[in-house]
């Protein structure tokens, strides 16, 4: 990875990363973590949370939203149709900032901004599936200047390439698993495509379906692009 002394990223398992701001602010992304069967037992409690950041509506990416908004009371960054259903379910209003695709919110100097995913997008919700809006990619500035692109759950697209080229890109954490979200061949052409150097492997594993692996990655791209091999519980 670029040299990167102030900002952290801890994954929990499977999409959901705790990252330590450059500022210490305690960010946490796609909240699925108590639940979550592969995060660490010494990281399912979560205590302290100043900016939660949600990419879509699936239990595997939102399942302990609603009770770690609650209890830590972060600011929430997410897609308009999402933010309101987080409102309905009792989260302060005034902590949830809903935005939309290409805008940019900025936080304590922590700038988000919401770009396009290819997936789809259901709250499941009392036995019934609510629409959630769409999906998202995230494009994350810390206060230092360092950033990176959360993909979320995807497929490869052509206008990564896009966002490759209006951000400067230090690492992209990507989903690699396959079969709910491209595998290591079509995460191949997205490295391509977004033109990083420093590639951080997510959503695979998990369950049996999910057989993407980052070797297979690594293979892939070849020498020129380093692929982390990270391990839930794992800091880099």
């Amino acid at each position: 990875m670029a040299l990167n002394p102030e900002v952290s990223f801890t994954w929990l398992g499977h999409g959901t990363w705790r990252a330590r701001s450059a500022k210490h602010k305690e960010v946490l992304i796609d909240p699925w973590v108590m639940n979550n069967p592969v995060t660490p037992a010494n990281l399912k409690t979560v205590d302290k949370c100043d900016l939660m950041l949600i990419t879509h509506a699936h239990f595997d990416h939102i399942g302990d939203a609603l009770e770690i908004a609650k209890l830590t009371q972060p600011k929430i960054i997410t897609i308009a149709e999402l933010g309101t259903w987080l409102g309905s379910k009792g989260v302060a209003g005034d902590s949830i900032i809903a935005g939309n695709k290409g805008g940019t919110i900025e936080v304590d100097g922590i700038k988000v901004t919401l770009v396009h995913a290819e997936h789809s997008c259901g709250i499941s919700d009392n036995g019934q599936i609510l629409y959630g809006g769409e999906p998202c990619g995230l494009v994350i500035e810390f206060e230092n200047g360092y950033t990176i692109y959360f993909a979320g759950d995807t497929d490869v697209f052509g206008d990564m390439a896009l966002i490759g080229q209006l951000s400067k890109l230090d690492a992209a954490f990507l989903p690699i698993g396959d079969f709910y979200t491209m595998g290591p061949l079509r995460a191949a052409k997205a490295v391509e495509l977004l033109g990083v150097k420093t590639v951080v492997p997510m959503h695979f594993a998990t369950f049996p379906a999910l057989t993407g692996r980052p070797s297979q990655l690594q293979e892939l791209v070849g020498r020129g692009v380093n692929v982390l091999d990270v391990k839930p519980g794992d800091t880099i």
